[in-house]
């Protein structure tokens, strides 16, 4: 998936061609929501400290769904780590609602939030190794569409996740 879309931000000089291209295919996880499960000792100072685990239990699966097709793609050569500043562009196609009218654009704008699908998603870069740390993104853009509802939109659910690097700039 290489395609070329102009990035006008108007602040930076970006690639016009991602770095990095791909699409996964599956149900996006919010991560950030804990719920307390109970009580543990910290190894470090012995104290009680309580318990959390993520509220979704979609975000290991899509984080792992992630991770590997962008290790995937390092490894077919179609992708190459990232260096420098990071300007990431990714668009979630969510499953639509059977409540929802079929003839007529409908928006998500529902649960759950896109801060926390973006954030399971970042990690999962970062865990892939496509970039040192998420904080590489200095400029980013996300949207959460129903399929066919939207150019960038999947035919099912999952995310197009575009990473541009500055023009001139080493990778």
């Amino acid at each position: 998936m290489t395609t070329t879309i102009p990035v006008q931000t108007g602040a930076y000089d970006w690639d016009p061609v991602p770095a990095l291209a791909i699409a996964v295919y599956g149900t996006a996880g919010p991560q950030g929501s804990k719920s307390p499960v109970g009580w543990g000792r910290s190894r470090k100072t012995g104290k009680n400290i309580p318990l959390m685990k993520e509220s979704s239990a979609k975000v290991k699966p899509w984080r792992d769904k992630v991770s590997a097709a962008i290790t995937a793609a390092i490894l077919r050569g179609d992708a190459k780590p990232l260096h420098g500043a990071v300007y990431a562009e990714i668009t979630f196609t969510m499953a639509k609602p059977g409540s929802r009218p079929k003839r007529r654009r409908t928006y998500p704008a529902v649960s759950p939030d896109i801060d926390k699908l973006e954030r399971a998603t970042y990690d999962a870069i970062t865990t892939a190794k496509a970039w040192e740390d998420d904080g590489r993104v200095i400029e980013n853009h996300n949207r959460k569409v129903y399929p066919g509802e939207h150019p960038d939109a999947l035919d099912q659910p999952g995310a197009v996740i575009r990473l541009y690097t500055l023009t001139g700039a080493v990778s």
